[in-house]
């Protein structure tokens, strides 16, 4: 078995300047220069979408509300929880979360918590997208929804989903770390034991 390399500490860059090369609506693509210590300096491309949010929205019966809707970038009808930007207008992550819930799906008026924060991808995105679960959700009104969206909402029992991730049909990567991060309140907060889906 080989030896690894001794282990040293990564250096960041500088970013020495940036411009904006395209406004895409949901987001902006930036041209970043940036240099190392060594004085080598490189072209980076980022895009600066808006932050997100995602909301895991449960009823008393223990159902998720999740949503169908067609994805361009796979060209796939995709099953998720629901979720979105960070309008400029809303005073927090928790206010998007509770506004993209009932605008989506037309439901709401449960107790929402927070769940964990990450980056979506940081080689290639500014952005970070916070994770919020509302227990006892109930419908509330008609979902309102953007001019290009079309979404059907799907009612699944909580303990359905890991069966779902596994074959495939959750396979949005933030869909799966939404339920990581259910998973970890539950076995950090009695309170939630009961949402528990997975038994290790």
């Amino acid at each position: 078995m080989q030896q690894l390399p001794p282990v040293t500490g990564v250096r960041p860059w500088t970013t020495l300047r940036r411009e904006q090369i395209a406004d895409c609506r949901v987001f902006s693509l930036h041209r970043q220069v940036s240099e190392r210590e060594s004085g080598k300096s490189a072209n980076f491309y980022v895009f600066h979408p808006r932050d997100w949010v995602n909301v895991i929205p449960v009823t008393r019966d223990m159902e998720v509300v999740l949503i169908e809707q067609y994805r361009h970038g796979i060209e796939k009808i995709t099953l998720e929880i629901p979720g979105g930007m960070v309008d400029r207008e809303d005073a927090s992550t928790l206010v998007a979360a509770e506004r993209e819930l009932l605008e989506e799906t037309g439901f709401g008026g449960g107790e929402t918590v927070f769940l964990g924060r990450n980056h979506p991808n940081p080689a290639i995105q500014s952005n970070i997208c916070d994770t919020y679960l509302s227990l006892n959700v109930e419908y509330l009104q008609t979902p309102c929804f953007d001019t290009n969206e079309e979404v059907a909402i799907r009612m699944v029992p909580l303990k359905q989903v890991p069966e779902l991730i596994a074959d495939g049909t959750i396979s949005h990567a933030l869909v799966i770390v939404a339920f990581h991060y259910l998973q970890q309140l539950c076995l950090k907060d009695e309170r939630y034991r009961h949402l528990r889906v997975y038994t290790y």
